[in-house]
């Protein structure tokens, strides 16, 4: 039995969905003004190990993640460079797909824009009009959260606090109250702009969610997701509209947030110097480095960044490789089979609220022993073939271990690496980092080890 810990109730509850084995599944997606970074591949990564394991249970998962590609932030960026709204959304929705991709996220079952459920997004806005919950003013039309009587009720507060992801802030004069959020707003000249009862304009951050869940779940599904910085005011503005919209009860089963993702343990933000895209890591290490990082650390609780992390993982994961070709390697002993295959533990923990640091203990205690075994020339050709079986069936959910064959190394790599390796020798430093950054254009890395450079590919 899955168990999964509920931030709506605060407590581990056994997994059970409306249909069987048919899982909703919600989880918002980005907003489409730049590059995505570290904090997006966490909770994108995570939600696909549980995506993945859920369907290796038998669950039907349909997986849907929304796009938000109209917003202030799009409007405003757009202004900087120049361009249009639409043309910037467009582009970086497909840097994000792209970075997707690399990390493998494969799960997904559908990616909805905002701007393709307008229709959706006025009908629900009017039936709130209707019925008493959202009034309209010089520039929108705004949700009034008195008039829901349970709003707080995920995060247990009503007011804004520091590490919340605020896409509008929606500061108009007329508001009733503080805490009133723009269900649609009227555009200003120049604006991307689409025709309502109420008047020319453009969605509010939080009514595309439902809109969209609303026409793919109706008004009651079993899963939603995301980053815990999204449960105030995000998440809270998406019940008060469905379950009022609704009249029905819970929009949501069960809740699911990840934790935050620091760096060397500050916020990640620009104006610290510290934000990392997953383009810029993806030119240092490898995407499946980046997926063991996440992996490594539960979902829900706080992941700290660091060049050290990322080496510590890089090495792990050197381990297992080892491993794995000693298994298919090695010669086996005629010893009946002894390596004990940790299967049910792995599945305990991922079955408690998908506890994946338990789960990758489970497979290091198998290299471990096996590599005792495979010391002692003890290793069956029966339990090589339990320790691959474990280890394949559990890639398919971390998608890390077993990486497709190598390209072999271009010509032109290794023309540079030498280059490079000369110029070091001359001590010319500068020139030395400019045919480095070459190297990894090309996808490769140079690793300067004691035996001298090694190349990584990082595909």
């Amino acid at each position: 039995m899955i168990k999964v810990q509920n931030t709506l109730s605060g407590k581990k509850e056994a997994l059970k969905t409306k249909r069987g084995s048919i899982l909703e599944l919600f989880v918002c997606g980005p907003t489409v003004y730049d590059y995505s970074h570290l904090g997006h591949a966490r909770t994108y990564v995570a939600f696909d190990v549980m995506v993945k394991y859920l369907r290796e249970k038998g669950y039907d998962v349909f997986y849907l993640q929304n796009i938000t590609d109209i917003d202030d932030k799009i409007i405003q960026r757009a202004k900087e460079k120049k361009t249009s709204p639409r043309s910037l959304a467009r582009q970086f929705e497909r840097e994000y797909k792209k970075n997707m991709k690399e990390l493998k996220i494969s799960s997904v079952t559908k990616y909805a824009r905002a701007t393709d459920h307008i229709k959706e997004i006025i009908s629900q806005v009017e039936r709130l009009k209707k019925k008493g919950f959202a009034y309209q003013i010089e520039d929108g039309v705004y949700y009034d959260i008195k008039k829901f009587k349970n709003y707080g009720k995920l995060s247990g507060r009503t007011t804004l606090q520091a590490e919340d992801a605020v896409s509008r802030i929606d500061e108009s004069k007329g508001k009733r109250n503080k805490g009133d959020f723009a269900l649609w707003k009227f555009s200003k000249p120049g604006e991307p702009s689409w025709p309502s009862p109420f008047g020319k304009g453009r969605p509010g951050w939080h009514i595309e969610d439902t809109a969209i869940a609303e026409k793919f779940f109706g008004f009651r599904y079993d899963i939603h997701g995301g980053g815990i910085d999204l449960a105030f005011p995000h998440h809270e503005a998406e019940i008060a509209q469905m379950e009022a919209v609704s009249g029905k009860k819970p929009m949501v089963k069960y809740w699911l947030h990840t934790g935050f993702l620091t760096v060397k343990g500050r916020k990640m933000s620009k104006s610290l110097g510290n934000f990392v895209t997953i383009e810029d890591f993806l030119k240092k290490s490898s995407p499946r480095t980046l997926r063991f990082l996440v992996a490594k650390n539960h979902y829900r609780s706080r992941l700290d960044y660091s060049d050290s992390s990322v080496i510590q993982a890089e090495r792990e994961l050197e381990r297992i490789d080892e491993f794995i070709e000693k298994l298919k390697n090695k010669k086996h002993s005629q010893e009946p089979a002894r390596l004990k295959i940790p299967q049910k533990e792995f599945e305990k923990a991922m079955e408690d609220d998908f506890n994946t640091p338990k789960a990758v203990a489970a497979m290091f205690e198998l290299v471990k022993n096996g590599n005792s075994l495979i010391d002692q020339d003890l290793l069956s050709q029966k339990d090589k073939n339990n320790a691959l079986e474990f280890l394949k069936a559990a890639d398919r959910i971390f998608n890390v271990f077993f990486q497709p064959a190598k390209n072999k190394i271009p010509n032109k790599v290794l023309k540079l690496a030498k280059e490079r390796e000369k110029l070091r020798m001359e001590k010319r430093w500068a020139e030395a980092d400019k045919a480095r950054a070459e190297i990894e254009k090309l996808g490769w890395k140079v690793e300067d080890t004691e035996s001298g450079p090694k190349l990584k590919n990082l595909q």
